[in-house]
């Protein structure tokens, strides 16, 4: 007998693994990441360097939609083109109809914003905000190169 209490009084080893430990980790790892993540998209100030831009390749022969913004006074004057070589002073609530036309027409049409250099970056913001409200898809930011 006292043989068959020993065999009843052993465990067997368990061939199954604990997982308990690794969801424990696994809870503090998401709860680091979820706390260090919004850390890591604020923003920092720089000053940012000059760079050479690529040009733009044009998906067809039509020509694209610029709308300049000059440096005059202190506040911006707004002028565009639509292919024809000629720079037209317009307002920036003028833009939205004319935009409106070209991409009913064609949809395909770049639209690019030319800004002086002096022009402050909320002017240039400001002008994207209204192109998106407008309803255009991407908007591209002209550049002279250093050459």
């Amino acid at each position: 007998m006292n043989v068959n209490n020993k065999k009843a009084g052993r465990r067997r080893p368990m061939a199954e693994i604990n997982v308990v430990p690794y969801i424990d980790v696994t809870l503090v790892l998401l709860i680091i990441f979820m706390i260090t993540t919004p850390m890591l998209q604020s923003g920092v100030e720089v000053d940012l360097p000059r760079a050479q831009a690529a040009m733009i390749d044009q998906k067809d022969d039509t020509p694209p939609f610029i709308i300049s913004i000059q440096n005059a006074a202190g506040a911006g004057k707004y002028f565009i083109n639509v292919g024809n070589g000629e720079d037209e002073p317009v307002t920036l609530e003028e833009i939205y109809p004319r935009i409106d036309a070209v991409l009913k027409n064609k949809p395909t049409t770049q639209i690019l914003i030319n800004a002086d250099k002096n022009i402050d970056y909320g002017t240039v913001v400001v002008t994207m905000a209204a192109l998106k409200k407008a309803g255009v898809p991407t908007v591209g930011l002209m550049t002279k190169s250093d050459d």
